[in-house]
């Protein structure tokens, strides 16, 4: 059974768009590689420190096919993507920075400081439908030299269409981000084929890496025209060169890694990571819609906030019902772990969810609706 490879959670947990549970190799992971080699290494910990950022870039490569090099390393997404801006060239005529009010509002934040250096930031309307490809079309006007397009919607657990956006910003010349914090883990990425420009992801959520390892993975072909500011000697394509005076950009994505980094989040990280690819995201994904099917079937269509079809929903439900504070007391009261924003409540179940728990939760709510 998947659930015994993941460390325990009180009642039904449901909270994994939020904290996947930590696979239970995890704490070994850490006094091995951390601690052990801190308090053993020869001469000192980095030996062993740096190989774990190796096995972190080589776990991402395998879970979305691309290479170990194209994965830099990064705190956060916020932290990418301010990274990634300001790498950008001056803004020219086209100046226009593309998102959704559907996006998590932190990678707002961080695009409408891009103003600062003369860039404008557009929105397209909660109302545009992320999934018709023409009104991305709409939106994608000739002063568009960039655009976000969240893979799946925190908030209505949407599934965009990516590689066909990415390919008419292709089409259009248009820079494409890709955020994938919210499917990566659950829903199977093949960056092979969706020939996008940047992806920004965190493994926080569904990859059961825990809090302060994100990444970015950049496409060789726009790598030459991207001059990151925040810059360190892991930035350098000699790190160990040591002459101030003299700073040359690494030749892959370690260019936006930065000073010396953290390294307890990415063991963590690479303990969930590698859990899930010796799982296999397909099966994973076959899981999850599953569950979350079951639910869908059994409360009324009107209730469902999330499209009803697989291929246009990730890993989340929204379920938004007439007398929701009710529902979300019996659920409370049935030690189900979910959160309510603002359209609806989410519950996501990960491959460690039973179907027993999730027909509990079925139960619950036909009880209380």
């Amino acid at each position: 059974m998947h659930n015994q490879r993941f460390a325990p959670a009180q009642g039904i947990y449901l909270l994994n768009h939020s904290v996947g549970r930590l696979p239970v190799t995890t704490r070994s992971a850490v006094e091995r590689h951390f601690f052990a080699a801190w308090e053993q290494g020869e001469p000192d910990a980095w030996g062993d420190w740096i190989t774990v950022f190796d096995q972190f870039r080589g776990e991402l490569a395998t879970l979305l096919n691309g290479r170990e090099d194209q994965f830099c390393p990064q705190v956060n997404l916020s932290s990418g993507l301010s990274k990634l801006l300001m790498s950008l060239p001056e803004p020219g005529p086209r100046n226009t920075l593309l998102l959704t009010e559907n996006d998590f509002p932190s990678m707002g934040f961080v695009m409408q400081q891009a103003e600062r250096a003369g860039y404008r930031v557009r929105f397209m309307p909660k109302s545009v439908n992320p999934l018709d490809i023409d009104q991305w079309s709409d939106f994608m006007t000739g002063d568009v030299c960039a655009v976000l397009v969240t893979h799946a919607h925190y908030n209505t657990g949407r599934l965009t269409p990516v590689a066909a956006i990415t390919a008419l910003a292709r089409e259009r010349e248009i820079l494409a981000i890709v955020d994938i914090s919210q499917s990566a883990g659950v829903v199977p990425i093949d960056l092979a084929i969706w020939q996008t420009d940047v992806v920004l992801g965190s493994c926080v959520k569904w990859l059961c890496g825990g809090p302060g390892a994100g990444f970015l993975w950049i496409n060789d072909e726009i790598l030459d025209h991207l001059n990151p500011m925040d810059v360190g000697w892991f930035s350098h394509q000699n790190p160990f060169e040591f002459n101030i005076k003299h700073f040359q950009y690494a030749d892959n994505a370690s260019r936006f890694w930065g000073g010396t980094p953290s390294v307890l989040p990415y063991i963590v990280a690479t303990s969930g990571i590698r859990t899930l690819n010796e799982i296999g995201v397909g099966q994973i994904r076959t899981h999850n819609l599953a569950l979350t099917r079951s639910i869908m079937e059994s409360v009324p269509e009107s209730s469902v906030v999330t499209p009803p079809e697989a291929e246009n929903r990730g890993g989340t439900l929204v379920l938004d019902f007439a007398n929701q504070a009710q529902v979300s007391e019996a659920l409370k009261s049935a030690r189900v772990q979910f959160d309510v924003r603002s359209m609806g409540m989410r519950l996501s179940p990960h491959i460690y969810n039973t179907a027993d728990e999730i027909n509990e939760v079925i139960a619950t709510i036909r009880h209380t609706i």
